[in-house]
């Protein structure tokens, strides 16, 4: 499931036909970089250029750095050539590097992020504030989506039922049911990436009236999410920021994204792409 947020990866393409070679900055951006050379085999070109990927977003702390640089890039490199990038294209170029998040959707939506695959795009809710923290450290998505699932059938059965729970959420526009949600998945997770401080950032949600906690399944972010409608707002987020700080010492305060012209569709519905 994804959460959009106000945090952004730009990426630029100029072709340099002299130079015979993609130079890629910053150099640590090699998934960026074989995706460009993926790009350019497939569209038949040897020209060279300059890939420049700046991004906002922390790596390796489950917010989607990666899909969100792989997006970025892809739709750069296909302006510059002026080829077609649709999303169908992106998800099977994406697919042969590593497990991706939907992040190429301007929606809420249930995502195959190992498939790389849209499942459901399920809409758009008002927008929230998400207080969060970090844990520290930093996860690999390729080795943790390796990991072994340790999840029962009951397990599975449960995460439908959220599933179908969030979808009518969100056609809802319920955000108390959202949190309840978000807090319950946090909670399944911590037998696969445990969470240290769950229990303590749910004392917090709750002593500062939050709707729930959100965490990067796959990462070491957790954070309260607030309603940033209600008129007591500010309060709250001051409340949450000083309190997430006494208790990691760290605090980002984020703010969701809303989609009003979203195309709704029910959990399980696939959209064709």
């Amino acid at each position: 499931m994804t959460l959009p947020v106000a945090r952004w990866t730009m990426a630029t393409f100029r072709q340099d036909p002299d130079s015979g070679a993609l130079v890629v900055r910053p150099l640590q951006k090699t998934k960026a970089r074989r995706l460009a050379c993926m790009i350019l085999e497939e569209e038949a070109q040897a020209t060279g250029g300059l890939l420049t990927v700046n991004s906002v977003i922390p790596e390796g702390k489950g917010l989607a750095s990666s899909s969100a640089d792989l997006v970025a890039t892809a739709r750069a490199v296909g302006q510059a050539l002026n080829v077609e990038m649709p999303a169908s294209r992106i998800e099977r170029l994406l697919a042969r590097i590593e497990p991706t998040d939907g992040v190429l959707y301007p929606a809420i939506v249930a995502f195959h992020h190992r498939t790389v695959r849209l499942r459901a795009v399920l809409g758009s809710l008002p927008a929230m504030g998400v207080v969060g923290i970090d844990e520290g450290g930093s996860v690999d998505t390729v080795d943790f989506n390796r990991i072994p699932k340790p999840f029962t059938t009951a397990d599975r059965h449960e995460y439908a039922r959220l599933l179908d729970g969030l979808a009518d959420a969100v056609r809802r526009q319920d955000l108390a049911e959202v949190g309840r949600v978000a807090t319950r998945s946090a909670l399944m997770n911590q037998a696969l990436r445990h969470k240290w401080s769950l229990d303590p950032m749910r004392e917090i949600c709750r002593e500062v009236g939050g709707l729930g906690v959100a965490v990067g399944h796959s990462g070491t972010t957790l954070g309260v999410l607030l309603d940033a409608t209600d008129p007591a707002y500010t309060h709250r987020v001051t409340a949450a920021a000083q309190a997430c700080s006494e208790l990691a010492g760290n605090v980002a305060v984020y703010r969701t994204l809303s989609f009003p012209n979203t195309l709704y569709a029910g959990a399980g519905l696939p959209v064709p792409v």
